[in-house]
């Protein structure tokens, strides 16, 4: 149901868009790729209602695998899902569902490095919002050297002087690896045109070519998976709150997160404008509902695993070889090794 609320708006974003290029000739001086004007960023007209979050509910769940969108059969809850007296997810089911949908994710690891496919996930959002969460699980089971995360810092002198795109391409990955970027080539759309780190012709140009070098790693036989985590004002006020007052979690509140809290509405319509350019038909942007945080993990990670169709082909239960007999050899005195002091 969610799905088709947002191609309808999506529809109405693109018929806002061609009023706009009428009106404005003066602004259209760029085209995409197939030929169509575009406007210029400053006149678009948000995709929706600044600050507006899609809400999703339990009653509304579809309940047969045809209603939900193509996902396949087995990665459907075998039971209903559970909700406890405030509406969030039970944790007793989300713990099961998990280890479930990690059983799942190992399963694609082996068939992605087995047939030598390259996979690019990139993880969008307000601060707060639960991408990282998201990573976590992803990778809490997986093989670092199949399912790696890419985490930039920011650039450096010499990155700032490079194509803008050129050290995202060196993180890319090979035959048999998927890559999660934490964060990706999106901060030219987002972060730094909000807080002021990139000129407007520079911020123009990103949403000129950004759809074309989307296109080309496609074209190239990468999967690519794009997601934004929603988040609602109220929720990323109740999980900036519990930073602050938690200081195991006081590390995970930067200043640029409370600039990205002050600056709200600014950062709604860097989104909007983003999605007008860059949600393609050839690499879509899928809208994450992420107020309740187990939730969003256990949909985001049963919708990755519909995107990539894959095989179960776990090896089966290898036999140990039994251990070489000692054949006269003396170890070294154990005394003479450093063990760490035996605190438990």
């Amino acid at each position: 149901m969610g799905k088709k609320k947002e191609k309808k708006t999506k529809k109405k974003g693109e018929k806002e868009t061609a009023v706009l290029t009428a009106e404005t000739p003066e602004l259209t001086k760029s085209t995409s790729g197939n030929g169509q004007p575009q406007p210029a960023f400053t006149e678009l007209s948000p995709i929706i209602t600044i600050g507006q979050e899609t809400k999703f509910d339990a009653d509304d769940a579809p309940s047969t695998a045809a209603d939900i969108g193509g996902i396949a059969k087995h990665l459907i809850p075998a039971t209903p899902p559970e909700y406890n007296s405030s509406g969030k997810l039970k944790s007793s089911y989300y713990d099961k569902e998990m280890a479930r949908l990690q059983e799942e994710l190992v399963n694609l690891q082996y068939w992605v490095k087995e047939q030598g496919l390259r996979v690019v996930i990139v993880f969008e959002g307000r601060s707060g919002a639960g991408k990282g969460g998201v990573i976590k699980r992803l990778i809490e089971r997986t093989n670092s050297r199949i399912m790696r995360v890419v985490a930039l810092p920011v650039p450096n002198d010499r990155e700032k002087t490079q194509w803008w795109f050129q050290k995202y391409v060196a993180h890319l990955p090979a035959g048999g690896e998927i890559a999660l970027f934490d964060r990706s080539w999106y901060n030219r759309a987002l972060v730094e045109p909000v807080m002021g780190f990139c000129t407007e012709e520079q911020y123009r140009e990103f949403l000129r070519s950004c759809p074309q070098f989307e296109r080309m790693l496609v074209r190239s036989g990468i999967i690519l998976l794009k997601y934004w985590f929603s988040v609602s004002n109220e929720e990323q006020e109740r999980r900036f709150q519990a930073r602050i007052h938690t200081p195991t979690k006081r590390w995970k509140l930067s200043p640029m997160d409370l600039e990205d809290r002050r600056r709200w509405v600014e950062y709604s319509k860097a989104k909007d404008t983003m999605f007008a350019y860059t949600d393609i038909k050839q690499a879509p942007w899928y809208v994450v509902n992420a107020d309740d945080k187990k939730r969003a993990r256990l949909n985001c990670i049963t919708h990755i695993l519909s995107m990539i169709p894959y095989e179960d082909i776990t090896p089966e239960p290898i036999d140990l070889p039994p251990r070489e007999e000692d054949r006269g050899y003396i170890r070294p005195p154990i005394t003479e090794q450093t063990f760490i002091p035996e605190i438990y």
